[in-house]
């Protein structure tokens, strides 16, 4: 019997970890439109930190080398010759926050001019229910001539990726599967148990799978929320929120949720998908819009909040330097994408201050193309009248700010992690 031979499409954060794990027990190839992302895998290279020198370097192959292992491509010719293939491309929304297809509709069309009869095409993307069967298929019947359920089978995967996280990787959290037919739904489980440690788990549809992904992150969306509202609500009583949640958190069934900033491209995107098809079905989605209304906001209220601070000091806001730590979507990870901390840049500047960003593992390249300003890797040696920590980088563990503040100086501590040092959490 033929070995499995697997395509990732997409070699971003869900795609290349999938990858490089596939890889060790099956011939992989990873396709990405990204010349130059590719070039960089082949070489070894890995900017998403994702997946670690030594690990990437120990699956990669040359291309048409026999056996397992990862040969990276941007050729659409050389992915002609795998049975299965696994779509991983980014989800987004748009500027009014509506469902961004388009890079699952490309990818749907790449595989279905490369579709013979009985391959399986498995699709990893966040989605709202029905989107993969009614939105997806189609178009893949469409590219390759070939009838669904009959000439070619599907499957669903929600990825469980989780940027940064160094312990939760690929391999040690259970996996969701799904397929349009029983048996393809044991055998994509097959596949994906063959290599997932912590096991998977078979759903009944591939709609129930999509729908299962999409309420993760749109529960842990409210919870969040519920936590920004309250401290929003504790800071008026002038109640530290984080002493209030640890409390709190000593009752066992208390969920321990710590407020923030709520972006990237998963917990910030998702419950748009799925209030998106509940519109489109007649139903307006109250909880999880007002979810969203609510961390889409702290932006400008973590901005309004160091602006009164600065005031309380005596500290001319007009004109002031002010130093933003941190500017990617979460700590440890480099992704910049849909990042909540513009929204405390762009505000602070509507006061004419001077704002100035740092991050030591954002690549500054990125930050001035999606955003227009300039990102410093390593602390200035300048002194400012206001620091705002947005992201708990390990790098700020232990930090000392002192010999970066004007003497009446504010430092403002979005995540918490500075302890006494800092003059006002969220």
């Amino acid at each position: 019997m033929k070995k499995d031979k697997i395509t990732i499409i997409g070699l971003g954060y869900v795609g290349l970890p999938l990858a490089r794990l596939f890889a060790t027990k099956y011939a992989v190839v990873g396709f990405d439109i990204n010349k130059t992302r590719v070039e960089e895998l082949q070489a070894g290279i890995d900017k998403t930190l994702e997946v670690e020198q030594n690990l990437l370097q120990e699956v990669l192959k040359e291309k048409n080398s026999n056996g397992e292992g990862l040969f990276c491509t941007s050729d659409v010719n050389e992915i002609k010759d795998s049975n299965i293939y696994i779509i991983t491309v980014p989800t987004p929304v748009d500027n009014n926050n509506k469902p961004e297809l388009l890079p699952l509709y490309k990818a749907s069309e790449t595989v279905g001019e490369v579709l013979t009869k009985n391959d399986i095409v498995v699709y990893e993307s966040t989605v709202y229910p029905g989107a993969t069967e009614e939105d997806c298929v189609p178009i893949i019947e469409l590219h390759s001539g070939l009838k669904y359920n009959e000439d070619f089978f599907v499957g669903y995967s929600p990825e469980r990726i989780n940027p940064g996280d160094k312990k939760h990787t690929v391999e040690k959290i259970l996996k969701v599967t799904s397929g349009s037919t029983i048996e393809t739904g044991v055998l994509v489980n097959n596949l994906y148990s063959s290599v997932i440690e912590a096991g998977t788990y078979l759903a009944p549809s591939i709609k129930v799978a999509e729908a299962a992904k999409v309420i993760e992150n749109s529960q842990r969306d409210i919870n969040i929320a519920f936590v920004n509202e309250l401290a929003k609500i504790f800071n008026l009583m002038e109640i530290d929120t984080n002493d209030v949640l640890k409390a709190a958190g000593t009752k066992w069934n208390f969920l321990n949720f710590k407020p923030g900033l709520v972006g990237g491209h998963c917990i910030g995107v998702d419950p748009y998908y799925l209030a998106h098809k509940a519109q489109e079905l007649g139903y307006n989605p109250e909880v999880i819009l007002a979810g969203r209304r609510i961390n889409d906001s702290m932006g400008s209220y973590v901005s309004s909040e160091v602006v009164k601070l600065m005031i309380k000091n005596d500290i001319k806001v007009k004109g002031s330097k002010i130093l933003v730590l941190g500017i990617t979507f979460k700590e440890n990870c480099p992704d910049v994408r849909n990042t909540k901390v513009i929204d405390v840049v762009r505000d602070l500047q509507t006061y004419e201050t001077v704002v100035t960003v740092s991050d030591p593992i954002a690549n500054p390249e990125h930050v001035k193309n999606e955003y227009g300003i300039e990102c410093f890797t390593s602390l200035p040696s300048d002194q400012y009248d206001a620091i705002v920590l947005t992201v708990a980088h390990s790098e700020y563990k232990d930090i000392d700010l002192g010999n970066l503040l004007n003497y009446n100086g504010v430092i403002y501590d979005v995540k918490g992690i500075l302890g006494n040092f800092a003059h006002q959490k969220l």
